[in-house]
Formats: structure tokens, sequence, C-alpha cells
């Protein structure tokens, strides 16, 4: 695959495993940690821990006790406030792990600015709109802000994990359309 492509491809996964962090930090983690323990996805050398088997088991928990903790009223809120930091700090690790062919400067840079601020703005959106929630419903429509955020990260996650699969298929479709026309 092309260098500029493959790097392109790296940073948008890497912004889009971030922006999901930004609704759940585990669950993206844990999708990176399963594309990567299955083969399905390399990570940069400094991140190899995160395809291990024990990393997919220690997420895999986390995750899950994450996603019951926001279904707890007033833990939810308080979550909220635990979780800002680290969404920050989960969305620069994952484009960080993604982000394999550039100097580490850059890679980090990257990871910082894309990475973290694309996690920091999404888990900041969803803070707000949980605040909302809990004061014009006493928190009676939080579990529904709860479930969405959890679909939105499962969804991102693995749309983004899907994307270069796609964007290749389609490069390949392209490439035969090409040599059709051309062996006309």
């Amino acid at each position: 695959m092309d260098s500029a492509l493959s790097i392109a491809l790296s940073v948008a996964l890497g912004i889009g495993l971030a922006a999901a962090a930004g609704f759940r930090v585990f669950l993206p983690m844990l999708a990176l940690s399963i594309a990567a323990y299955t083969g399905h996805l390399q990570l940069h050398e400094n991140f190899a821990w995160l395809g291990t088997a024990s990393a997919v088991a220690t997420l895999s928990v986390a995750a899950v006790v994450e996603v019951l903790a926001y279904y707890i009223p007033a833990v939810d809120n308080l979550l909220d406030t635990i979780t800002t930091p680290m969404a920050l700090i989960a969305g620069a690790v994952l484009a960080a792990a993604v982000i394999t062919d550039l100097p580490p400067v850059v890679r980090w840079s990257t990871a910082i600015i894309a990475g973290g601020g694309t996690a920091a703005i999404t888990q900041g959106i969803t803070t707000l709109v949980r605040a909302k929630s809990t004061a014009f419903t006493a928190g009676l429509a939080n579990p529904a802000v709860s479930t969405f955020e959890m679909i939105a990260a499962a969804i991102m996650s693995s749309l983004a994990l899907l994307a270069p699969l796609v964007i290749f298929c389609v490069l390949i479709a392209r490439l035969m359309r090409r040599y059709r026309a051309q062996s006309r």
C-alpha cells in the first residue's frame, strides 16, 4: 500500500477510535485490542501489549464495568468528571497505537492534538448532554443518554476499524474498472 495512503488511513483510524473514546473510554480500547489480538490490525511496536490476551481480558472487564456504572444514578455524573481526562489520554493512546509510519515527534503530536483533542471534544459534548439531561429530567433520561453513548462508541469503533477495508475495496474496484476500460 502506498505510504501516504497508509499514513492517512492510520491517522483516520486513530481519530475515529479517539472520537469513540469520548463516548466510552474502554470500548474503543477493547475493540482495538481485539483487532490486534486476532491479527487484523498491526499496532506500533510500543503498543504491542494492547494486542495480548491479558489486555483483551482486562479491557473487557473495564468496558463492562464502565458501561454498567453509567446506568447508576449519580455515579454517571461522577464518572463524567473522572472520564474527561481519561478520554483525552485514551484518545491520544489509541491514535499513537495505530499511527505506525511516522517519526515519533510527528506521531505523538498527531496523537495528542488529533486523537486527544477529538476525544476531549466528544467527551465534553457528552458531559454537557448528561448535565442537561440531569437538570431537565432529574436524571430520568440519563439511562437513554448512556445507551446512546454506548451504541455510538461501539459503532464508531467498528466503523473506524472497518474503514481501511472499505477504502481498500473501493480502490480495488476502481482499479478493476480502469483495467476493464483500457482492455476494451
